[in-house]
């Protein structure tokens, strides 16, 4: 299978600040998958991104099976809503009540999951993923398509039954589970705080 070819700055209708600034966490998606190609478009896009003395530690999982997503969807749900610890944050909020009901899907019924995971490769792991789980979600929205960061999922992702179903090693972390799809509606901008600058010498 030949590598796809990066999109080319001619075919991007946007400015990197419109992107920037009209990306949304997208939470209705109509039914369709994301084809492989565009998923490899997204991946090249995300393995653009700053690494720490350029170790490049993550590695990247797709689940596009219904019946999978929706078994991960219920594990995520069961983790938080057994979770223990009365100071939640999501405790006694409109959060835990979606979580409590059957018919929620953590995924938002998107059909396709793009999980970042970090190898084991010195303190900068966490922040090489995130980096490049932004460059996706630009990528993605250059392209037309929604994408949100579902943090409900990292916990089951990091079981080693998750671990071991889906054939990750179990020394790698999930850090961000990402869904992509085509967006079934408008998501409206939340408006931003201004920066808070601590000190400008």
């Amino acid at each position: 299978m030949s590598k796809p070819q990066p999109i080319k700055p001619s075919e991007i209708s946007m400015s990197a600040m419109d992107v920037i600034y009209h990306r949304r966490a997208v939470r209705e998606y109509m039914p369709e998958k994301i084809d492989q190609a565009t998923i490899r478009t997204l991946l090249d896009a995300a393995v653009q991104a700053p690494t720490a003395v350029h170790e490049e530690p993550w590695a990247f999982a797709i689940i596009q099976d219904r019946k999978i997503l929706d078994r991960l969807s219920d594990k995520a749900k069961q983790l938080i809503s057994s979770e223990s610890d009365a100071i939640h944050p999501l405790r006694d909020s409109h959060a835990m009540g979606r979580l409590t009901d059957p018919t929620f899907d953590v995924f938002y019924d998107a059909g396709t999951l793009i999980v970042v995971y970090g190898k084991p490769m010195g303190s900068f792991v966490a922040a090489d993923c995130w980096l490049a789980t932004e460059n996706l979600l630009l990528a993605a929205h250059s392209m037309g398509l929604g994408t949100c960061v579902i943090g409900f999922a990292v916990a089951a992702l990091n079981t080693p039954e998750w671990k071991q179903e889906l054939g990750i090693s179990a020394d790698m972390m999930a850090y961000a589970p990402i869904i992509v799809g085509i967006p079934s509606g408008e998501t409206p901008a939340v408006p931003r705080k201004q920066p808070e600058i601590l000190i400008w010498k």
